[in-house]
């Protein structure tokens, strides 16, 4: 018997050094554990997590903002802040001048939780970083910071090259 393995015609990835497979595999299984962790320690999944952070460093932004800074669309983010509300971890006010426009920041029971789960967040990146020297660590800081502002372009159309004429 073969190996198991068959030849396609064609280029194939090579899933060890294709770069959207590995940070997509990388952020899939951290994503998981720590949506099970937070879950299960604090009440809370990635998403709300991600939201509390992001609300720590910039008090006071949109629900707009927070989808462009995290990447998520509108309904999850949606979603996540209204049982962020209702939880008492989050206050949302309208605007004065844009009554349209809301406001969200961390109630004091938010920045709590914040503050209880940011040790838990910075292990894991300890965790994850370990065996990288100080400088390997900034080279990944700042190359994922380059493939982070590329993100637009890669975002621009391509060429689709044209599906095959079927036979008929």
């Amino acid at each position: 018997m073969g190996s198991g393995k068959t030849k396609q015609a064609g280029s194939v990835l090579d899933l060890t050094a294709y770069v959207p497979a590995l940070i997509t595999f990388v952020s899939n299984k951290l994503s998981r554990s720590a949506s099970a962790l937070y879950r299960r320690e604090f009440g809370v999944g990635i998403i709300e997590w991600r939201i509390i952070a992001l609300l720590a460093v910039e008090p006071g932004i949109t629900a707009s903002r927070i989808c462009q800074v995290i990447g998520l669309d509108k309904g999850p983010v949606s979603r996540s802040l209204a049982l962020m509300e209702r939880e008492g971890l989050v206050e949302v006010r309208a605007e004065a001048a844009h009554t349209r426009r809301r406001r969200i920041a961390l109630t004091r029971a938010g920045r709590a939780l914040h503050d209880r789960i940011i040790p838990v967040a910075l292990e894991r990146e300890r965790r994850l970083l370990e065996g990288l020297s100080p400088a390997q660590r900034r080279a990944l800081v700042e190359a994922l910071n380059r493939l982070h502002e590329n993100i637009a372009a890669v975002n621009q159309p391509v060429a689709v090259p044209p599906a095959p004429r079927r036979r008929r």
